[in-house]
């Protein structure tokens, strides 16, 4: 029954994504200025950021791309092509959104090494959901017009987060979420 509620949560917090998308998207500015006003995204800027873009520049380099990165003003240039890359970025909403699903998603019955199993899945996981994301936003905004680099970075990269999460909860229930001895017990017994 648990596993059911956390697809529920899933489809209600894409839901009010949707409603509220359109809202963040109009007046991010403003809400990137109140959360600039808490010094922590400095240090993210400052110490994730030229990491997550140096990583970008290893995996767009396997594909033959040029690629480089100023840290004096968050740029990466791609094949000549310069765009600023920034603590906002890097996909802290998706983590919001999968620590609130931890939330939903780990109950008691489950052993504690299967819940660290699935907490570190889902932190790399996310991790890397969101670099492909970073990635494919640079492939459009050099490959393509930039109405569709602007599409996808504002309205469509949330979504994909929402169907990481849909995977990952359906892998972890089906592959690594192992109820305790007591759970199963109780559940036979009724």
């Amino acid at each position: 029954m648990r596993e059911k509620n956390v697809f529920i949560i899933i489809l209600l917090l894409l839901s009010i994504l949707l409603i509220v998308l359109p809202f963040l998207v109009t007046f991010n500015d403003i809400l990137t200025r109140i959360v600039e006003q808490n010094m922590l995204y400095v240090w993210v800027q400052k110490t994730i950021v030229p990491v997550e873009a140096k990583m970008m520049g290893v995996i767009l380099g396997v594909f033959g791309y040029s690629f480089g990165y100023s840290p004096s003003n968050s740029t990466v240039v791609v094949n000549g092509l310069n765009m600023a890359i920034t603590w906002n970025c890097l996909g802290w909403q998706s983590l919001v959104l999968l620590l609130a699903t931890f939330l939903f998603g780990l109950g008691k019955k489950y052993t504690k090494m299967s819940i660290l199993e699935t907490i570190g899945i889902g932190l790399v996981g996310t991790f890397w959901v969101n670099i492909a994301r970073m990635l494919f936003t640079v492939f459009l905004a050099v490959h393509l017009q930039p109405v569709f680099r602007i599409v996808f970075h504002d309205y469509l990269a949330a979504l994909t987060t929402v169907i990481w999460l849909f995977f990952f909860w359906w892998f972890v229930y089906s592959f690594v979420l192992e109820e305790k001895e007591s759970s199963v017990l109780e559940e036979k017994a009724v």
